[in-house]
């Protein structure tokens, strides 16, 4: 078993590799991944050094979740730090077309999802989720998909169920050290700011939103982030996978879960032909970036096989001259003010 730099979440005293696993692909996220593979991929995880997990009951519907539990029930329960999320209830749905995508997974749990915010319905999700896991313990609780981005007119009704009701079951789990660490898992910063009025957050799982593409946390969010005490852990890293595959391939990149729109498209191919010119991955770069900034813990990329595992493991250690990313500031491609890696990060 090979090991990874550690980072602490917040000011718990959860330590977690600064490289994490996402598993969403887990639940089958937009194609079916075995039983099988789910384990192998878990395990050569585990066996590369990687120690946080991150589900959640939207992932498949429940699946990634019984995924992650079957392998870590064998695992020590203090050489793994577990990552689910709340904010939706899963209840069963005999009507279910599990031959079709539902929600993006092609799962076979029949089962639909609705949002709720509140105490009950927090309390609720977290103990279904310990029950699908099959553990006695998570460590880190997050609320899923909260915020404008999500709810659009709906957000307010939503905010106001966990602003008068759903943060004190967070606090009581925490309190009576059934969670290590409350957060939020998000797409968005805006909201994040907003919670930290609420109450102590250890951690914001973002998505996408702090890159090698986008950098505007720099302004606001992080610096907040670091003054209230709370870690990132670092969702997207790809943008949903432009910074994967680059844009020189004939198939059309995605961005934000979308085709990617031509301005973003011609700032990645500057990027690559950067890459090019230094004989470093993109994809290396997009995994490795956001680590220098000290407010980031640990880069969650999305891991649905074991080849993906190995691979990641691979761009996560390749090394990657500081020239190269001062090359990235002299042509406007990255934020002269954003923080750049010195040295290899293994």
């Amino acid at each position: 078993m090979s090991t990874l730099p550690t980072r602490r979440i917040g000011q718990t005293d959860l330590e977690a590799s600064t490289l994490g696993f996402g598993a969403a692909s887990l639940g089958n996220l937009y194609k079916a991944v075995s039983d099988d593979e789910a384990k192998k991929t878990l395990k050569a995880a585990i066996d590369l050094g990687i120690n946080l997990f991150d589900t959640a009951p939207r992932y498949g519907l429940g699946l990634s979740e019984r995924r992650v539990g079957d392998v870590l029930r064998s695992v020590n329960s203090n050489d793994y730090v577990l990552s689910t999320k709340v904010g939706r209830i899963l209840t069963q749905d005999i009507n279910a077309d599990t031959a079709k995508l539902r929600y993006g997974f092609d799962t076979p749990m029949p089962f639909d999802a609705h949002y709720d915010y509140t105490y009950d319905g927090i309390m609720r999700s977290f103990e279904d989720s310990l029950q699908r896991l099959g553990l006695a313990k998570i460590d880190i609780l997050l609320v899923h998909d909260i915020g404008p981005d999500t709810h659009g007119a709906q957000d307010e009704y939503f905010y106001q169920q966990f602003q008068n009701s759903g943060y004190k079951a967070l606090a009581e789990l925490r309190h009576q050290g059934l969670i290590k660490a409350v957060g939020l898992g998000v797409n968005e910063t805006e909201i994040c700011e907003r919670v930290m009025e609420l109450g102590q957050f250890d951690c914001f799982l973002l998505a996408g939103r702090y890159s090698l593409l986008e950098q505007q946390a720099l302004t606001s969010f992080l610096p907040k982030c670091e003054a209230h005490g709370a870690s990132i852990i670092l969702g997207g890293p790809y943008n949903s996978g432009i910074l994967a595959t680059g844009v020189k391939g004939q198939s059309v990149p995605t961005y934000n879960y979308e085709p990617a729109p031509q301005a973003i498209i011609q700032k990645v191919s500057d990027i690559e032909d950067v890459c090019s010119e230094f004989d470093v991955s993109l994809a290396a770069a997009a995994l490795q970036f956001p680590l220098a900034h000290k407010a980031i813990a640990t880069v969650i990329p999305g891991i649905g096989s074991v080849d993906r595992a190995i691979k990641t493991h691979q761009l996560f250690s390749e090394y990657i001259p500081f020239e190269f990313w001062q090359t990235l500031k002299d042509f406007g491609l990255l934020q002269q003010e954003a923080p750049v890696p010195r040295e290899n990060l293994l």
